[in-house]
């Protein structure tokens, strides 16, 4: 099965020979994906929706990979049991579900090996969570797809709910706040979709402001502040690949 950019790049993080979970499967392209490729021994894919559940099923079934590939309706990770999987696939939905998937599935998540993330949006908020709940960062990428920039990670759960960092930098504290708008991993890799990303955004900041040149109210004020340190931290993301 042919994935699209951004599920490939999904896809592509899980570490080969795992025991797969898909939370929120949709069509279930990504098990049936890696199955197909030997990448991994089988899946179990969930949605905590019956329409999508069964677009799954009709695709597991196309391809004929029922023994490999088990589907369960499920809110998160409530159907899955503890060392059923050793990689967890959470992509394409908002920060916040993402979040609380992992808080509410804590006991499962602390069994795997690897979550792999795709949130669709607050990023920063989905690093911050991470970070202050002991995840250790492995993997970060970022691709662009029909003119949508999609930043996702490979993160290894903590082993204890004690553990908040690690002698590699990967505690809260170590991470300022452009690395976590933009991911600390893909700047110190001068990740370059992440560069074209940080060029965009500055080219957009800067035309709006000079848009915003000779107007003057308190909400415009206000819009102008945001800007400007929306485009500090662009440029300072710009910084690390001067060095």
């Amino acid at each position: 099965m042919e994935l699209s950019k951004r599920l490939q790049a999904v896809a592509d993080l899980v570490t080969a020979g795992c025991r797969v979970a898909d939370v929120g499967t949709d069509h279930a392209y990504i098990p049936i994906a890696l199955v197909q490729e030997g990448r991994i021994p089988g899946a179990v894919a969930m949605d905590v929706n019956t329409g999508p559940l069964e677009r799954a099923r009709l695709h597991v079934a196309e391809n004929r990979l029922e023994e490999k590939i088990e589907l369960r309706l499920s809110d998160g990770l409530a159907a899955l049991s503890p060392g059923e999987a050793d990689s967890v696939v959470i992509a394409g939905m908002g920060g916040g579900l993402v979040i609380r998937i992992l808080t509410e599935g804590a006991q499962t998540v602390q069994g795997v090996k690897e979550c792999i993330l795709q949130p669709q949006s607050e990023i920063e908020k989905v690093r911050a969570f991470l970070l202050e709940e002991g995840f250790l960062f492995l993997q970060e990428n970022m691709v662009l797809e029909d003119g949508k920039y999609y930043p996702m990670m490979k993160v290894q759960p903590p082993k204890s709910e004690a553990v908040h960092s690690d002698a590699s930098g990967n505690g809260v504290c170590a991470w300022n706040e452009t690395e976590l708008r933009y991911g600390k991993l893909l700047l110190e890799s001068r990740n370059e979709v992440l560069r074209s990303f940080l060029q965009r955004e500055i080219r957009m900041k800067e035309q709006i402001l000079r848009n915003l040149r000779g107007k003057d109210s308190d909400r415009i004020a206000g819009r102008r502040n945001e800007l400007e340190q929306e485009l500090k931290y662009a440029e300072k993301g710009m910084e690390y690949y001067a060095l």
